[in-house]
């Protein structure tokens, strides 16, 4: 069977074997995000029982706290790719040097991002343009958020690390388990106390009924859970990385050399993200003038896309991986066919899903909100948005397969300058005399041109620079 010791060991890998490790990495990877996708999905169908004005104040929101959980992951990148190199070399104390360190920076990376939001909670609403009948929810649920931020980017750390390490089995079980326990809790929290009918009885289910504070305590419930047995797992019982005995004593402050490295492959990853969800909130402002229901429709279309999009991150994620102990093996043939073997098996995959939300469209939103008219316009650019997805998917996998092999400002700048030069200027034309379907086409044209000019880089090979490793000749590694 396909193992990742077969990067790391320098055994010669076959094209089937290639292919086997690719989805043994993938799969993995895809439930985890679908899982996270599908614990969004079930917060958004909850919330949207509650009507059309607290879905606008969860829809309004959704985009600044991207920003603010995107900064964090990406921070935490800087140091997940390193543990990819050093384990691709073998070096375990190294990599277990890496997570030390990470731990400690990531701290105080989550504490100093919640203390800003929670500074800019009350007003941030405003700043959007949200009706005042929103956006006292509105604060409430992104405060509930951004405060528990020091914990996520734990959870953000330590997913990486395993995922780095070729352990996708452990973070996708946890995150089935944290979307099954943001049912439970949501079950509880959001709604008030009611009568339900089950197999013929009935019977009184207690509840707490506090509505959009309730959803944002569960969620933040369930994935602080999720955090504390992640890094758990990778500190403890990861092979590789588990800091026992000796290695948890050893010093965990940040050294400058570790802190280089992660700041260049960090810090464009996350002045893409900041510019990428700056443009994304821009968007937002650009649809609240278009009133309650066109925000919702927005907000749960997003959603009910993550649905198709996600499993692209998850294989972008598998890219990232392979690409990364490969180049820290040296094996640049070899990261060059990882690269694209994973982005031909996004593109077909997301193609698969994209037909699959054209056909399914009003299935999706009417699952999610009652409100026939804002399950009717988002069902529309749904359908607009699919044609995208081949595309989107291409842009998704060779920046995930850049990212392993360090090269992360050229891809950063491509994604956020698509968007601003694309997308921003077409919405803010189409809007006023297409609506919210202005908006959707805007991006669907957008993420088409960003796919090519992935595959374009991708094709080229100008994100691959050896390493101080050197390749091994060309007969010891495979063609």
């Amino acid at each position: 069977m396909a193992d990742i010791s077969l990067i790391q060991n320098h055994s010669h890998i076959s094209f089937r074997e290639q292919v086997l490790l690719t989805a043994k990495l993938s799969v993995p990877a895809i439930l985890a995000q679908l899982s996270t996708i599908m614990m969004q999905y079930i917060d958004a169908s909850m919330v949207g029982r509650l009507g059309a004005s607290p879905s606008a104040s969860v829809g309004l929101m959704n985009s600044s706290l991207w920003m603010f959980w995107g900064v964090c992951s990406a921070l935490t990148m800087g140091f997940s790719v390193q543990v990819a190199h050093r384990l691709g070399g073998k070096d375990r104390a190294g990599a277990r040097a890496v997570l030390r360190q990470g731990i400690v920076a990531s701290a105080i990376v989550g504490l100093l991002m919640a203390l800003i939001g929670v500074a800019i909670a009350h007003p941030l609403p405003r700043w959007l343009g949200g009706d005042e009948d929103i956006c006292s929810g509105a604060t409430t649920y992104f405060m509930v958020f951004v405060a528990a931020l020091p914990v996520l980017t734990m959870n953000y750390l330590a997913g990486g690390m395993l995922r780095c390490a070729g352990n996708m089995k452990v973070p996708g079980l946890l995150n089935v388990g944290m979307c099954v326990a943001d049912v439970v809790f949501n079950f509880f929290l959001i709604f008030p106390s009611r009568e339900l009918h089950v197999l013929g009885f009935d019977f009184l289910c207690p509840g707490a009924g506090l509505g959009i504070l309730g959803a944002a305590l569960g969620t933040v419930a369930a994935e602080c859970l999720c955090a504390g047995a992640m890094l758990y797992w990778v500190c403890r019982r990861q092979p590789d990385l588990a800091l026992r005995g000796d290695e948890a004593r050893k010093s965990y402050r940040p050294t400058a050399a570790v802190l280089r490295r992660a700041s260049r492959i960090a810090l464009p990853m996350t002045l893409e993200h900041i510019v990428f969800c700056g443009a994304q909130i821009t968007v937002t402002i650009i649809v609240a003038p278009l009133g309650s229901i066109a925000i919702a429709a927005n907000a749960f279309a997003v959603t009910a896309e993550s649905l198709c999009y996600m499993p692209g991150f998850g294989i972008g994620e598998a890219a990232t991986t392979l690409c990364g102990q490969a180049y820290g093996a040296g094996r640049y043939a070899l990261v060059r066919r990882f690269a694209h073997l994973t982005t031909g098996l996004g593109m077909l995959v997301m193609t698969v899903m994209g037909g699959a939300m054209y056909v399914f469209a009003d299935a999706m939103m009417g699952v999610m909100t009652p409100v026939a008219a804002i399950a009717d316009l988002g069902a529309e650019v749904l359908r607009i948005e699919a044609w995208a997805e081949p595309m989107y998917a291409a842009s998704i996998v060779a920046y995930g397969a850049m990212v392993g092999v360090g090269d992360t400002m050229i891809p950063a700048t491509m994604n956020f300058g698509s968007i601003w030069l694309i997308r921003i200027p077409l919405a803010a034309v189409l809007a006023p005399s297409m609506g919210l379907r202005g908006v959707w086409i805007a991006m669907c044209a957008e993420l088409v041109f960003r796919g090519l000019i992935f595959l374009w880089r991708l094709l080229r090979c100008r994100w691959l620079k050896p390493g101080k490793t050197p390749e091994l000749p060309e007969n010891m590694v495979e063609v």
